[in-house]
């Protein structure tokens, strides 16, 4: 019996180190595509990883003219207040639940996985004319695990928003430069 239960604490050993060694295989193995400011040209594409000092990744479509500008009132030149601003949309039921969806879908079940816990920001930059989606952006940090999903997904995300989301803009809305639209998506 005592050569029974040396056998079970070294298969348990055994097992933890194959356990571990799995585990730092799997974290080793994940790339991290957005560690410093580059560019990146895709499948008829083109997207801008900006990583400042501080490793909060901005990641947007090259073609994209709102990234860094600032939001104004067309008429006066104007900043768009943070606080206290009026609304900009109609009110409307469905936009938010179809945005969700749209990054809910454009991720793997694994992807999901590793990002559980974790979120990204999603920026839309909206046509105050039109309300379409003209721009969007995201932003991580360098030691998110968002870090080491491809481009690919970000660029679906930013296509099926811009293809299949838009909204009303109030007169205010309609006034400036573009409407910005912003969320944190946690994966669960």
């Amino acid at each position: 019996t005592n050569n029974n239960r040396k056998l079970r604490i070294m298969k348990r050993i055994i097992f933890i180190q194959l356990i571990i060694v799995c585990s730092i295989i799997s974290s080793v193995a994940q790339t991290n595509y957005y560690e410093t400011t580059k560019t990146f040209v895709e499948n008829g594409y083109t997207y801008q990883c900006d990583v400042p000092a501080y490793k909060l990744i901005t990641l947007y479509n090259k073609a994209n003219q709102y990234t860094y500008v600032d939001q104004k009132v067309n008429a006066t030149g104007e900043l768009v207040p943070i606080d206290g601003m009026p609304d900009t949309f109609e009110d409307d039921d469905w936009t938010k639940n179809k945005c969700y969806e749209i990054v809910e879908n454009a991720f793997s079940a694994e992807q999901k996985s590793r990002m559980k816990g974790r979120g990204i920001t999603i920026a839309m930059y909206i046509s105050s004319t039109t309300g379409k989606v003209i721009e969007v952006n995201f932003q991580f940090t360098t030691f998110n695990p968002a870090a080491t999903i491809p481009l690919s997904v970000y660029r679906q995300i930013e296509t099926n928003l811009k293809n299949y989301v838009w909204f009303t803009p109030t007169n205010y809305g309609k006034s400036l430069n573009y409407i910005f639209l912003g969320w944190r998506y946690e994966f669960e």
